[in-house]
């Protein structure tokens, strides 16, 4: 299995051998409309993505465990709001209906969140956000892995490993 975090490029190649699915979560750095249109589940030919699946407070079995994801990152004065309220680039926000959907899965192994729990340290700081401490509270999967602070970080909330992925750029290199 592939993980990649955020990536922040302005383009990614990929030389074959990728016709398997890819999961993920939106952060706040894309394509809205695409974004949008997965949401809707519209044709994925639509938003030229073929094998791209979003998880959006929604689960997937992937390689035999239920992976579950929160799209987007947290902002205090749209958290309330609804989702169809939002428009523009706040659309990359995730609200409270989307958090109180996927406390609805059940039997997560492995939960994708773009913002991080508390307890990883950025920069001298915990940089958590309460609503993935809920999410983690609520679905105690295993493992969490999540992006937008672009810096290699473990811990542990709970009984749930956490890992903050670092763009490929600093990670270190394989083989």
């Amino acid at each position: 299995m592939l993980v990649l975090g955020d990536a922040h490029a302005d383009a990614a190649l990929q030389t074959g051998d990728l016709p398997v699915p890819t999961y993920f979560v939106a952060g706040n750095n894309e394509d809205f409309d695409a974004i949008d249109a997965l949401r809707r589940g519209d044709d994925p030919a639509s938003v030229t993505v073929r094998n791209a699946r979003l998880l959006a407070s929604t689960a997937a079995e992937v390689e035999g465990l239920r992976v579950a994801g929160l799209s987007g990152n947290y902002a205090p004065t749209k958290y309330d709001e609804s989702r169809a309220d939002l428009a523009g680039e706040r659309r990359r926000h995730f609200v409270r209906e989307d958090v109180a959907r996927l406390k609805r899965v059940e039997d997560v192994d492995v939960l994708l969140t773009h913002e991080a729990p508390h307890g990883l340290i950025y920069y001298g700081y915990d940089a958590g956000c309460e609503r993935i401490d809920e999410l983690l509270d609520a679905l105690g999967p295993d493992f969490c892995l999540v992006g937008h602070h672009e810096r290699h970080a473990e811990t542990t909330y709970g009984d749930t490993r956490v890992v903050s992925l670092a763009p490929r750029s600093e990670s270190p290199r394989c083989g």
